[in-house]
C-alpha cells in the first residue's frame, strides 16, 4: 500500500497543510486578523478541522509558532561547525542568522506579532508549561562554546557572556530585516537590495569578531 493513502498519512497531510496556510495568514494580517475562515480557505480546508487538530485559534497560533522554532532549530543543527576554528565558526553562525532572516520573512513578522502581544501565547506552549521549560537554540549552545574555545586559544578574550553575543547576533540581524523599508524611506536608499544587506551581514561579522577578539581585528 502506498503510504501517502494511509489514514496515518493523510491526517499528518492534514495537519501539515493548516499549519503551513495559518503561518501564511497570520504572517500577513497578524493573530487578530488572521481568521479561522481565511485559514481555512488558503488550506482548502475546513474550520472544524482547524478545532479538530489544534482545539482553537490560540491553539492553532500556538502551534505556528512551535514549528516557527523548530524548523529554525532544525536548520541550526545542520551547521558546519569546526570548534577548531572558532573565529570561522563564529562567522559562520553570523551569516546563518542574518541569512535565515531573509529568507524567512514570516518568522519576523510572526515575532512581531506575538511582541505585539506581550508575548502572551509562547507561554501556553506544551513546551513551556513546565517550570524551566523554554524554546533552546542550538546556536546559543555553538556560541557559547565557539567562545570558550577561542579564548583557550587566545584569540577571544574574558568578558562577554556567551548570551550577550548570541543577543548581539540576534539583534542586529533581526533590526535591519524588520525594519528595511523604513529605513530605506529614513536614510533615502534602498535597503533590501543583495548589494546593501550584504554589506551590513559583513559589518555584522566584523563588529561581532571586534567585540569577542583579544586584538582590533581578527583575519578570517
Amino acid at each position: 500500500m502506498d503510504d501517502s493513502t494511509t489514514p496515518a498519512s493523510r491526517t499528518r497531510a492534514t495537519r501539515e497543510s493548516i499549519l503551513r496556510a495559518a503561518t501564511r495568514v497570520f504572517a500577513r494580517y497578524g493573530y487578530d486578523g488572521g481568521s479561522l475562515d481565511k485559514i481555512s480557505r488558503a488550506a482548502k480546508s475546513v474550520d472544524r478541522m482547524i478545532y479538530y487538530y489544534f482545539g482553537s485559534k490560540e491553539g492553532l497560533f500556538i502551534a505556528v509558532l512551535e514549528d516557527m522554532y523548530r524548523r529554525m532549530g532544525e536548520a541550526e543543527m545542520r551547521l558546519e561547525l569546526d570548534p577548531r576554528d572558532p573565529v570561522a565558526s563564529l562567522e559562520t553562525v553570523i551569516r546563518f542568522v542574518f541569512r535565515y532572516y531573509r529568507r524567512h520573512p514570516e518568522f519576523i513578522v510572526l515575532l512581531n506579532t506575538e511582541n505585539m502581544h506581550r508575548g502572551r501565547h509562547l507561554p501556553k506552549s506544551p513546551r513551556a508549561r513546565a517550570p524551566g521549560e523554554h524554546f533552546p537554540s542550538p546556536t546559543m549552545g555553538a556560541v557559547a562554546r565557539l567562545l570558550e574555545t577561542g579564548r583557550e586559544q587566545g584569540l577571544f578574550r574574558r568578558g562577554p557572556a556567551a548570551r550577550d553575543v548570541y543577543l548581539m547576533i540576534l539583534a542586529t540581524g533581526y533590526f535591519y530585516v524588520s525594519n528595511r523599508y523604513t529605513l530605506s524611506r529614513f536614510l533615502g536608499e534602498d535597503m533590501d537590495t543583495e548589494e546593501a544587506q550584504g554589506e551590513w551581514e559583513d559589518f555584522v561579522v566584523e563588529t561581532v569578531l571586534r567585540t569577542v577578539s583579544t586584538t582590533k581585528r581578527l583575519e578570517h
